[in-house]
């Protein structure tokens, strides 16, 4: 596919804005609008980067020519959008969650299958462990303990902090378990509500991998931390300062940060989106089916907290 792909992004929040920012950086592809149903959100975001905004009754106006939307509105309402530009024949990258829900998430996976569209989800840590090279070591992990913390800033209140912080670290140690979770034990604490701002899990792999995530949205200060047991030794990852500490012997690329797709990880999960969308990837960085089973997982750990 040689042609230019025209571009769209639903939600005008802040990765909202940092998509629409990539499409326009990205070659091969026209930003043609930002939709939006807050009040004047969508005008504001596409003034700056010289696209169309369009609100509440205008979806079928935005939404019509478009090759591929970038869903980054509330979790809430990527069911609906997703679906809706699917059916209208169009390529989708849904920012995580993928869904609020495990029959929201496989209605949005029927949708790109049933019109042969390509489905993203935006995991981008991802990336990051893919130039770290952790996708690829000769061993499984026994042991995975993540630490994701950050101060209450109002945003993402639409799910539980679980949903919306842990789903990274849980997204990532199904990529490095290799096996599906076989129990699940968590607890939440509701500080500025109605949701769990704070949840520490535990969770036993069928491989045998054993895990303990806490997460938290009502912290003093910022924390993103993963250390990975290995049987030959461990890796400790400091996501914030973007180092890791390796005393196994596989040969990890401590330069990670400092690759083009390291620098600017949802960049490359936005062109790793498009290739697959051109024919010249045969999957984007993180599928419908693989945020499904985050979703899934994160939403055990809610279940297992109640």
């Amino acid at each position: 596919m040689s042609k230019i792909l025209k571009a769209g992004v639903a939600g005008a929040g802040v990765f909202g804005g940092h998509h629409a920012r990539k499409y326009a950086q990205s070659e091969g592809v026209e930003l043609v609008g930002v939709y939006d149903r807050g009040t004047g959100r969508a005008l504001a975001l596409a003034e700056q980067i010289g696209a169309r905004g369009f609100e509440a009754d205008e979806w079928d106006a935005f939404v019509d020519g478009l090759d591929v939307l970038t869903v980054a509105a509330p979790a809430v309402a990527h069911a609906q959008l997703a679906v809706r530009a699917l059916e209208r024949g169009v390529h989708v990258y849904v920012e995580k969650p993928l869904a609020a829900s495990v029959q929201e998430a496989e209605a949005i996976r029927a949708a790109a299958q049933e019109a042969g569209r390509v489905l993203a989800c935006g995991h981008q840590e991802r990336i990051v462990f893919g130039e770290m090279g952790l996708l690829s070591t000769p061993e499984r992990p026994i042991r995975l303990e993540a630490v994701r913390k950050g101060p209450w800033t109002g945003r993402s209140d639409d799910v539980s902090v679980v949903l919306d912080l842990m789903i990274h670290d849980l997204d990532l140690a199904l990529s490095l378990a290799g096996s599906e979770p076989s129990a699940v034990r968590a607890k939440s604490d509701t500080i500025h509500g109605p949701r769990p701002d704070h949840t520490r899990a535990e969770i036993a792999f069928a491989g045998g991998m054993q895990a303990v995530f806490e997460a938290s949205r009502a912290a003093e200060a910022r924390e993103r931390t993963m250390r990975v047991v290995y049987p030959s030794g461990e890796v400790n990852i400091d996501f914030l300062a973007r180092t890791f500490e390796n005393t196994t012997p596989f040969a990890l690329n401590a330069g990670f940060a400092d690759t083009p797709r390291g620098k600017d990880p949802l960049g490359a999960s936005v062109g790793d989106f498009l290739a697959a969308v051109r024919g010249e990837a045969s999957r984007p960085a993180v599928t419908g089916e693989e945020a499904a089973r985050a979703l899934a997982l994160a939403l055990a750990v809610d279940d297992a907290a109640a």
